[in-house]
């Protein structure tokens, strides 16, 4: 009798398995759209809350929130990737035109160094830039051109980008609405006790929320800051600086700083020294000052996750699971500590 149960139980489990896989694969097409649905859902979390306490209807509050996000996220969103593309192609072209020269910009820095210095990268070999310029050259052009192409292909595949964002927005009002009953139904599935779920949770959405949704908000503070000062030099392209530095952003200990530096040196090497020295100021001061004072606040100091872990996860998520790996990334380095974390306090407990 105790071995048919337990067989009934495996095929049970099989059958478990088997169709989880299936419906993983049902969905897999519209993972991103998912994703994103329970991204916002958390971010936006407070303000269906803060609708909802006051006209105490729970679809007109979700309704009311997705209006919130189109208004405040997808319409600045659209226009800004519509922006983006012209200054992508623009950018990508100007490199093929031969208007865009980084050999020249390298041969600038290295005519401006000092003599010593010179004469130090002469004696190492270095005085001939010409391979850095190729590699460069290729670098810039092959990452142009990916951004160019995917610019491009997201704007031509507009009926995807419809039915992505149509399934987004039907998951979120769900999600809004639900969540509570959604995340009471995962947390009674998992097979933990209610002691040790809760501290799951607990801990994992603490981690997730604060590094997830706080270093996003710190990209795009960087970003902001970082192609206003662009702009305002006159630089070119400062829309598209604007995005290439709230991404690198999100990366720690280097960020931004692979952006504004070295054009900082390049402005200082051709003889611009008000131009060079202000945005260095600008990069040092203003931009990490910022970076310091709020990653604290947004991220938490008991709560972030070590920087080393975010800039290996964000990188690693990224070349899984293409942009999505930029939230997916940290989330699985933050469960992945959290469940370790469970593991040593079980060791510990007599």
């Amino acid at each position: 009798m105790k071995s048919s149960t337990s067989f009934q139980y495996y095929v049970f489990l099989f059958l478990l398995a088997a169709v989880s896989l299936a419906f993983f694969m049902l969905i897999k097409p519209y993972f991103s759209a998912i994703l994103w649905a329970v991204i916002l859902a958390l971010i936006f979390r407070p303000a269906y809350i803060y609708i909802e306490r006051r006209i105490k209807k729970p679809t007109i509050s979700a309704l009311l929130t997705e209006l919130l996000i189109i208004l405040i996220a997808l319409i600045p969103l659209s226009l800004l990737m519509a922006a983006l593309t012209k200054e992508v192609v623009s950018f990508y072209q100007n490199i093929l035109s031969g208007q865009i020269n980084i050999g020249a910009y390298l041969s600038a820095i290295f005519q401006a160094l000092p003599d010593s210095v010179q004469h130090w990268l002469h004696d190492n070999g270095w005085e001939d830039v010409s391979h850095i310029q190729d590699k460069l050259r290729q670098l810039a052009t092959k990452t142009s051109g990916y951004m160019a192409s995917q610019a491009v292909s997201i704007g031509s595949d507009t009926f995807s980008v419809v039915v992505s964002l149509g399934i987004m927005l039907y998951l979120l009002f769900f999600f809004l609405r639900d969540g509570r009953k959604i995340f009471q139904n995962i947390a009674t599935a998992v097979p933990l006790g209610n002691e040790e779920k809760l501290r799951l949770f607990k801990k994992f959405t603490a981690v997730s929320k604060a590094t997830v949704k706080g270093n996003f908000l710190i990209a795009l503070i960087q970003g902001i800051l970082g192609g206003a000062i662009f702009w305002m030099l006159g630089i070119n392209n400062p829309l598209l600086w604007t995005v290439v530095m709230a991404f690198l952003s999100l990366l720690p200990a280097i960020g931004s700083a692979i952006v504004w530096l070295p054009t900082s040196v390049y402005l200082l090497a051709v003889g611009d020294y008000i131009s060079g020295v202000v945005l260095l100021l600008w990069g040092v001061v203003v931009m990490g000052l910022a970076d310091n004072f709020l990653r604290p606040i947004l991220v938490g100091k008991s709560t972030r996750l070590p920087d080393y872990l975010v800039l290996i996860s964000t990188l690693g998520g990224l070349a899984l699971f293409g942009i999505d790996g930029l939230v997916l990334g940290p989330l699985i380095a933050a469960l992945f500590l959290v469940l370790w974390e469970l593991l040593s306090s079980y060791s510990e407990s007599p």
